[in-house]
């Protein structure tokens, strides 16, 4: 059984968030657009955070904004917000469970925890290329450290046909999925996703059985998440 509850607008004194809630069955998925640092602190209830956040890619690039060549033009073409500056990771290590990807580009301003790599070749090497083959995600538990290999390069991604990109980094449904499933997140749990982008982390916590908590800065990221997670909700788990 599939419901939506949608509350348009639901603004603080600033106007500066928006929020919009799904249901179907035992399960809530809740939206926020805004920003996660001003939204997150209000929140409770929250069991565990999984997120993709700004690595800070641009900024390493352009040296510190004074870079040339390709590390100047990834500055200035930079189309996720805040990654054109160092990323902190600290709101988000006092949370009962937490994963971030893209660790390795902040590892130096985390804790001690496990590691959790993404195999982006999925065994197949002939899709190599001059980018980077894995990612790495920090969990704050320290666990042996596990490898999740899906093929994902580009355009040729397993499983996905011709589906076009929703967002310019987004990770697969089934990783999100393993990587709650590593950090050991319950059934039934609430999930907080900071830096929502187009809403993966909220589909893999409903095919999962897990609530949701999802904020995005970006108004058109905003959108596409709302619209993946209510179609995600209103038609089932796509086999």
């Amino acid at each position: 059984m599939s419901a939506t509850e949608t509350i348009p607008t639901a603004n603080d004194a600033r106007g500066a968030h928006s929020l919009r809630r799904l249901v179907r069955g035992h399960n809530h998925v809740t939206l926020y657009l805004g920003d996660c640092l001003e939204i997150a602190p209000t929140l409770t209830g929250v069991d565990a955070v999984i997120s993709d956040p700004p690595y800070g890619i641009a900024f390493q690039h352009s040296g510190g904004g004074n870079g040339k060549g390709q590390g100047r033009w990834l500055a200035k073409t930079c189309t996720i917000h805040g990654d054109d500056k160092p990323f902190d990771p600290a709101p988000w290590l006092e949370y009962p469970i937490a994963v971030l990807w893209g660790a390795d580009h902040f590892a130096s301003r985390l804790p001690e925890g496990g590691w959790l790599i993404w195999d982006k070749l999925g065994g197949r090497e002939e899709f190599g290329d001059v980018f980077s083959d894995v990612e790495c995600g920090w969990q704050n538990k320290k666990r042996p450290s596990k490898i999740f290999r899906h093929l994902w390069k580009g355009l040729i991604r397993q499983n996905m046909g011709g589906v076009k990109r929703l967002h310019v980094s987004e990770k697969p449904v089934p990783l999100m999925a393993w990587a709650m499933g590593m950090a050991k997140v319950p059934d039934g749990a609430t999930v907080l996703d900071p830096y929502m982008g187009s809403g993966t982390t909220g589909i893999a916590c409903l095919r999962t059985g897990r609530n949701f908590v999802g904020i995005e800065i970006d108004p058109e990221h905003f959108k596409t998440a709302c619209a993946r997670l209510e179609r995600e909700i209103n038609q089932g788990v796509l086999l």
